[in-house]
């Protein structure tokens, strides 16, 4: 967080809770209790439980995914009554191929465009995304180079213990025969399109619409998310026995919707909210 976003006045106040430790939640409310869990989002990224002797347990989860990561800790899903969770891919068409078959195909991609002399560039966010996309390239024997804002933050999860395969700093006059991780925003930028020869491959969920290599205008794309889709979503609300889920984020409305039909107390926050009524 201090690597992305600096606290330059210095006003921040943080408070460090390792995940599964239990503690008021302030000075002021003594009574109710804290405990983080992996979100298994990105590193560290955290649920937040709230526990209150009258008011039951809350769980909020901020973005979060089921899946087994390569580069961030295992998601856990503690019991909640009140549940608030981020839905982005909330509609049923969003189901995520398993991630191994992805790998191999992104990997395939790599070494087809190095065959044909073409530089093949991963599109993927600096953050997360792409940490996670080095990793599956170990063992691919494929060399890597990082676009700056990537070096950066792999190298502050190498700082925290996190284990790479080799990989070196982007240099567009060497980058003939490397495999290129790019942020998607930099995609089109002057030192990226001063590579001649280059084939473009966006890694995200949204791979799965119609038009998607359209949309991000590149060669090629690939379903790869560090957000839950659909079906993890219904398996998170399983799993915590949830008696009111509050929707927030991407296809909220209609996650929630879905999640009434299954006889849910679920509304989408912030959003219009269409109940339905039986007719008899």
């Amino acid at each position: 967080m201090r690597a992305r976003l600096p606290d330059r006045k210095g006003h921040r106040v943080e408070r460090l809770l390792p995940f599964g430790v239990t503690a008021s939640l302030s000075t002021d409310h003594p009574e109710v209790a804290v405990t983080l869990y992996p979100a298994g989002h990105i590193l560290g990224s955290a649920m937040i439980l709230l526990e209150h002797p009258e008011h039951g347990r809350l769980l909020y989860t901020g973005d979060f995914k089921l899946r087994p990561g390569l580069s961030a800790e295992l998601c856990e899903t503690p019991r909640a009554d009140l549940v608030i969770m981020e839905t982005t891919y909330g509609r049923p068409g969003y189901a995520l191929p398993p991630t191994e078959a992805v790998f191999a195909n992104v990997i395939s991609f790599c070494r087809s465009a190095i065959a044909d002399g073409a530089t093949p560039i991963l599109l993927g966010y600096s953050l997360g995304k792409s940490q996670e996309i080095l990793c599956a390239l170990a063992g691919a024997s494929l060399p890597v180079m990082l676009h700056p804002q990537i070096l950066k933050l792999t190298q502050v999860h190498e700082q925290l213990g996190l284990v790479f395969p080799a990989y070196a700093p982007f240099n567009p006059a060497a980058c003939a025969g490397h495999v290129v991780l790019c942020p998607p925003q930099a995609a089109r930028s002057p030192t990226i399109r001063q590579i001649s020869r280059r084939r473009t491959a966006a890694l995200t969920g949204w791979a799965l619409d119609s038009g998607a290599r359209f949309r991000y205008q590149c060669d090629e794309v690939f379903p790869l998310s560090d957000h839950a889709d659909y079906p993890d979503l219904l398996r998170f609300v399983e799993l915590t026995r949830a008696r009111r889920v509050l929707t927030l984020h991407g296809f909220a409305a209609d996650f929630a919707r879905d999640l009434r039909c299954r006889g849910l107390d679920a509304l989408a926050l912030g959003e219009d909210n269409q109940l339905e009524f039986p007719l008899s």
